[in-house]
C-alpha cells in the first residue's frame, strides 16, 4: 500500500522539466515574502499611520488599479523582449519599490507607490505565465501549472504567518522583509534560469490562428466574462466565508484557520496527483465545468445544511476539489488559444480577468451580505457558479465544432 502511494506521488512530479522546478521554487521565495498586502489595511489603519478605513479603501483600490494596468503592459512587454527579462525586472523592481513604499509617511506618496508597486508586481505574472509554457512539454502542461499553483500556495502561507509574526513586532520590517525575498528571487532567477544557461526552447504548435490577437478572439473573451464570474464567486471563500462562520455560527478562529489549512492541505497533496491522472484525457473545459459546479455546491451547502464543525469541513473539502479541477484547466485552455508570438498579451488578458474579479468580487458580496443577509449571498454565488458551468457547456460546443 505504502509502495504504490509513493508510486503514484513519484509518477506525479516525474517528468517535468528541471526549469519547470527551478521556476517553481523561485515563485515559492518570492511568495513567501507575501507579507504586506494582508497587513497592508491594518498597516495604514493603525495608530501609527492614523488613516481612516475610507483612505486605506482608496490606497487598495489603487493597488487593484495597479494589478490590471501592469498585467496588460507587462503580457506586451513578454511579448516584445521575452519573459526572462520582464521577470527578473519586475522581481528587483518589484523588490526596491517594496522598500521604497515603506518609508513613505505622506498619504499621496502612499497613494502613487502603491500603484507603483502593483504595477511592476502584476508586470510579472503574464511573463512567469509564458515561461511556464516554454519550459514545459504540451502533456504536462497542466501539471506544470498545478507545481506553479502549489508553489504559490505554499508561499502564501509561510509569507502569512511570518508576516503576521513580523507584524506583530514591527510593522516596517514586512516592506524590507518582502523586498529582500523579491530580490532573493531575482538573484535566484538570473544565477538558475538566464538563457546562457538554458536549452534552446522549442516553438510549440497551437491549435490558434498565428495571426489572431487576444483583443479579437471572440471565443478567448468569452472565456474570460465566464472566468471573472467564477473567480468573483471563488473570492467569497477568502473575504466572506470566514466572517460568515465567526458572526453567525460563532466559531472560534482557531477552528476557522483549521479551515484554511484544509484547503491549502489538500491543494499541496492532492492536486498535483489529481491532475497527473486526469490531464490530456479529456477537454480541458470538461473538467473546468465540474470544478466550476462543485464549487456551487459548496456554497449552496451553506443554506440547505445544518452547518457544525462537520459541514463545514465537507464544505471546505468540496469547494477545494471544485478549485483543483476548474483552475489548473483554466490555465491549459488559454494556452491552447495562444501563439508563440503573442502568449504573454494572452496571459496578460487572463491575470486581468482575476484582478478584476478580486475587485469585483469581494465588492458586490459585501453589499450583498450587509443588505441581504450572508443567505441570500451563498445563493446569488452558487447559483452564479451553476450559471457560468452553463456558460462553459457552451463555450466547450462552439470550440468543439471549430476544432
Amino acid at each position: 500500500m505504502i509502495s504504490k502511494t509513493l508510486s503514484l506521488y513519484k509518477n506525479a512530479y516525474s517528468g517535468l522539466a528541471p526549469s519547470t522546478w527551478l521556476l517553481s521554487i523561485v515563485m515559492l521565495i518570492n511568495r513567501s515574502g507575501t507579507m504586506v498586502l494582508p497587513f497592508m489595511t491594518i498597516y495604514l489603519t493603525s495608530d501609527s499611520m492614523g488613516y481612516s478605513v475610507g483612505k486605506a479603501g482608496i490606497v487598495m483600490a489603487l493597488f487593484g488599479l495597479g494589478a490590471v494596468t501592469g498585467a496588460y503592459f507587462g503580457g506586451r512587454l513578454t511579448d516584445r523582449i521575452g519573459f526572462y527579462p520582464v521577470q527578473l525586472i519586475t522581481l528587483l523592481g518589484g523588490g526596491a519599490l517594496f522598500i521604497v513604499l515603506g518609508q513613505m509617511n505622506t498619504y499621496p506618496l502612499i497613494c502613487v507607490f502603491t500603484f507603483l508597486l502593483s504595477f511592476v508586481n502584476e508586470a510579472f505574472r503574464p511573463a512567469n505565465s509564458t515561461a511556464i509554457v516554454a519550459y514545459s512539454k504540451h502533456e504536462n502542461r497542466t501539471r506544470s501549472y498545478a507545481l506553479n499553483r502549489l508553489a504559490i500556495n505554499l508561499g502564501w502561507a509561510v509569507g502569512s504567518t511570518v508576516g503576521g509574526m513580523i507584524a506583530a513586532f514591527n510593522y516596517e520590517l514586512l516592506f524590507w522583509v518582502d523586498g529582500c525575498t523579491n530580490i532573493l528571487a531575482a538573484l535566484l532567477l538570473w544565477y538558475f534560469l538566464r538563457p546562457s544557461r538554458q536549452v534552446k526552447i522549442e516553438k510549440k504548435e497551437t491549435i490558434a490562428d498565428p495571426m489572431h490577437s487576444p483583443y479579437r478572439d471572440k471565443i478567448y473573451l468569452w472565456f474570460l466574462l465566464l472566468t471573472i464570474l467564477f473567480a468573483a464567486c471563488f473570492f467569497q471563500l477568502l473575504f466572506y466565508v470566514a466572517p460568515y462562520y465567526k458572526i453567525v455560527h460563532h466559531f472560534p478562529e482557531q477552528f476557522i484557520g483549521i479551515l484554511n489549512a484544509i484547503n491549502g492541505v489538500m491543494i499541496a497533496v492532492v492536486e498535483m496527483v489529481l491532475i497527473s491522472k486526469l490531464e490530456s484525457r479529456r477537454n480541458s473545459l470538461h473538467y473546468v465545468i465540474r470544478g466550476v459546479i462543485l464549487v456551487g455546491i459548496a456554497y449552496f451547502m451553506l443554506n440547505v445544511f445544518h452547518i457544525n464543525y462537520i459541514t463545514a469541513i465537507v464544505m471546505m473539502m468540496v469547494l477545494t476539489l471544485g478549485e483543483m479541477l476548474a483552475m489548473p484547466f483554466m490555465n491549459t485552455f488559454w494556452t491552447i488559444r495562444s501563439a508563440d508570438h503573442n502568449r504573454g498579451q494572452y496571459a496578460a488578458m487572463y491575470t486581468i480577468a482575476w484582478s478584476i474579479a478580486q475587485t469585483a468580487g469581494p465588492l458586490i458580496g459585501g453589499q450583498i451580505a450587509e443588505h441581504a443577509g450572508f443567505n441570500v449571498l451563498w445563493w446569488v454565488v452558487g447559483g452564479t457558479c451553476f450559471v457560468t458551468a452553463i456558460g462553459f457547456i457552451w463555450l466547450k460546443k462552439v470550440v468543439s465544432s471549430k476544432f
